[in-house]
């Protein structure tokens, strides 16, 4: 096992710099998540501790030796890809066995490792079979198979899972949490979908333009977004953003149309100024002293089962905001919904920096 070690890494094409200075070390044996939009960079980053992509600046250390210039085959690492990359003319089980085979290993060696994997992931029964009598999901399995054989210090996963259908995907999450836990190898591993990123990662860390935006555990980052971005990003569906004024000392934040809601002391004394307010949709709660309450005109339902999606508008406001009521609500367009939230689930954020207040 090793730590994965990034110092101020950088990356360029030409003039155009992609990656702005990354610092953060993965933890022996951690699984940490690496999650952002398209285009944020977080495959090319990838790609540098992998040895696919070389580095502009900075360093990239796995274990107790500084890898810059070492090729992939040198840094001992195995990458799961979100292709498969399968060899399609060779069965599962020379898939599995190739790389081991090119560096040298005693048959029998080869046999216990693959016999062992297979074991793993509940596909020995495949491994007389080619690619293409596999479905994606089992594909994926041979994929990580032929990763867990060589038995590396670091797995490097990208977007392993996006080319599987939304059930697939449920069940893959499950067991690549399983098998992380299994074997305790520090993992770093790429996704857009932030669903994955949550249910998966020991930590997290978001990606935006070429910047961390930050890091932390799934539940940090829910909880305690530290930028704008940061709370849109994570959560499903996504946090609402209503724009407001700073009132009574920070005490008090005003909505559009001049209806108020109450703040923690996080920002008490802080100066009037215009903000951004974040609420989950979740956190509204429904009001029972309508006069204080903030009204939601109900534009489109989204029945869910355990969950309803009341989408619309809060009270005079142009910005639509997602209401999510447990359980099923007899709740139809045009309904008005009068609503409430806890201070403590109140998030602010400068109107101009979009960097958390208090």
């Amino acid at each position: 096992m090793a730590e994965i070690i990034l110092r101020d890494v950088r990356k360029s094409y030409g003039a155009n710099e992609v990656l702005h200075g990354i610092d953060c070390t993965v933890r022996d044996g951690e699984f940490l998540v690496v999650v952002g939009p398209s285009g944020c960079g977080k495959s090319t980053l990838l790609r540098m501790v992998a040895g696919l992509e070389p580095i502009t600046g900075g360093e990239v250390g796995i274990g107790s030796r500084v890898v810059n210039n070492l090729e992939p085959a040198e840094r001992d690492i195995a990458m799961v890809f979100q292709n498969y990359a399968l060899y399609p003319h060779m069965s599962v089980y020379k898939n599995m066995a190739y790389g081991l085979k090119i560096k040298g290993l005693k048959k029998a060696e080869i046999e216990r490792r693959v016999n062992n994997a297979a074991d793993i992931l509940e596909i020995r029964e495949y491994l007389d079979r080619m690619p293409r009598q596999l479905s994606g999901g089992q594909r994926q399995r041979v994929a990580m198979g032929r990763a867990i054989v060589r038995e590396p210090e670091v797995f490097l996963f990208d977007e392993p899972l996006s080319n599987l259908d939304a059930k697939l995907r449920v069940q893959m999450r499950l067991e690549i949490k399983r098998l992380q836990e299994r074997l305790g190898i520090t993992s770093l591993y790429v996704t857009h979908d932030q669903v994955e990123a949550m249910t998966l990662g020991h930590r997290l860390m978001v990606l935006n333009d070429g910047h961390v935006e930050q890091l932390g555990t799934p539940i940090e980052l829910y909880e305690r977004p530290e930028t704008k971005f940061v709370g849109g990003f994570i959560g499903s569906p996504a946090m609402n953003f209503i724009d407001g004024h700073l009132r009574d000392r920070g005490r008090k934040a005003e909505l559009p149309g001049g209806r108020m809601i109450d703040l923690d002391d996080r920002l008490a004394g802080h100066a009037d100024m215009a903000v951004t307010i974040g609420i989950r949709p979740e956190h509204f709660e429904i009001a029972d002293d309508e006069f204080k309450a903030l009204p939601h005109k109900v534009v489109v339902v989204e029945h869910l089962g355990a969950d309803t999606l009341a989408h619309g508008r809060l009270g005079s406001g142009d910005q639509d905001v997602t209401v999510r009521l447990s359980g099923i609500r007899d709740v139809a367009s045009g309904t008005v919904l009068s609503l409430k939230v806890d201070p403590a689930h109140v998030h602010v954020f400068g109107a101009d920096t979009g960097i958390r207040l208090g």
